[in-house]
């Protein structure tokens, strides 16, 4: 079922880059969407439903296309920069796959499967406060009356999410931006690319130039010395890795950028892509013959069980541009807190 559905989505995202036959198809489907989406919008805007104000700031870094661009680098990134200019921040997020249902804390000995992949990365990478519940809203003000010293709260995604009101929003691309420009089905988008923002990001290593959007930067996605799951303390350059036999496995939303990333290190690998989260609920390299495995951090947080001397989690350090750190500090420091 699992090779299904990620024949599917590879279908998908490969027609979501063009607008041939089956978009086209799917756009009376794209169309309801589109109305169903802005009336919830509409019905916030207007205080039909109430978003709720929290008595600390909130960043939320999200996106408005499907799939993965970069964003938890970026959450990473922006929560030590902000730590830097003086803040004390804290994350919450959805936990894609967390079994959770009432708020609870992620800390760096939390199991994947219940709090979600990418809470546990933000958890070990920052050491903040982090939160995570379906319930964006639950999970920020379970986190603030846990830690009051807490005086940012940064969304891991949740742009969507329109209960929790927001004093900051960053939008992350990848190289694939908006795609062909339809809504869902036909099309990557949740929202219209017209959405108002107050900043983008755009992770693209393949093209110098960004969309003419306003407050749009580049996201730079830096790799750093490969580590060893069994024995973190370990570390290689990538390079060392040229003259071996590697295998790259990626379980994220473009597996290709990882992929690109061991290239650039002078490496020619084998690649497995997974599908995004991933759960390695079996050993996907029992039969591989390789020297080493390189992996993503995202998937090295449920890899514990895997006693595997052959694999190597390659970290990325997101390099924000100072400009998009003093827009969102100076925001930040303009609201008037209660």
């Amino acid at each position: 079922m699992s090779g299904l559905r990620g024949r599917i989505e590879a279908r998908l995202t490969q027609e979501w880059q063009h607008r041939g036959p089956l978009a086209w198809a799917l756009t009376p489907l794209a169309c309801l969407f589109a109305a169903i989406t802005a009336a919830r919008r509409a019905a916030y805007a207007l205080g039909w439903c109430q978003a709720v104000q929290l008595h600390v700031p909130v960043v939320v870094v999200g996106n408005v296309t499907v799939g993965g661009t970069g964003k938890t680098p970026s959450v990473i990134a922006l929560v030590e920069a902000l730590r830097s200019a003086g803040f004390t921040p804290g994350v919450v997020s959805r936990g894609y796959g967390a079994t959770v249902r009432q708020p609870v804390p992620v800390s760096p000995t939390s199991n994947a499967s219940e709090t979600g992949d990418e809470p546990l990365l933000i958890a070990r990478r920052t050491g903040a406060p982090v939160w995570v519940c379906p319930d964006r809203v639950a999970a920020a003000t379970a986190l603030c009356h846990a830690q009051p010293q807490v005086d940012v709260i940064v969304s891991d995604d949740g742009l969507q999410h329109y209960r929790l009101a927001r004093d900051v929003e960053v939008v992350v691309f990848d190289h694939r931006l908006g795609g062909n420009g339809f809504l869902l089905p036909a099309g990557p988008l949740r929202e219209p690319l017209s959405r108002r923002r107050d900043a983008t990001l755009v992770n693209n290593p393949y093209e110098a130039v960004l969309p003419p959007w306003p407050n749009t930067f580049a996201l730079n996605l830096v790799p750093a010395d490969a580590w060893h799951l069994n024995q973190p303390s370990l570390r290689r350059p990538l390079a060392q890795f040229s003259d071996q036999r590697v295998l790259a496995a990626a379980g994220i939303g473009a597996p290709e950028r990882f992929f690109a990333t061991v290239r650039a290190a002078g490496i020619t690998p084998r690649t497995l892509a997974l599908p995004d989260h991933y759960a390695f609920s079996s050993n996907p390299f029992a039969a591989v013959d390789s020297d080493a495995i390189l992996v993503t951090e995202k998937d090295a947080v449920k890899l514990a069980a895997w006693r595997d001397a052959r694999i190597w989690v390659v970290p990325v350090e997101a390099v924000l541009d100072p400009r998009l750190i003093a827009l969102v500090v100076e925001k930040l420091r303009g609201r008037s807190l209660a």
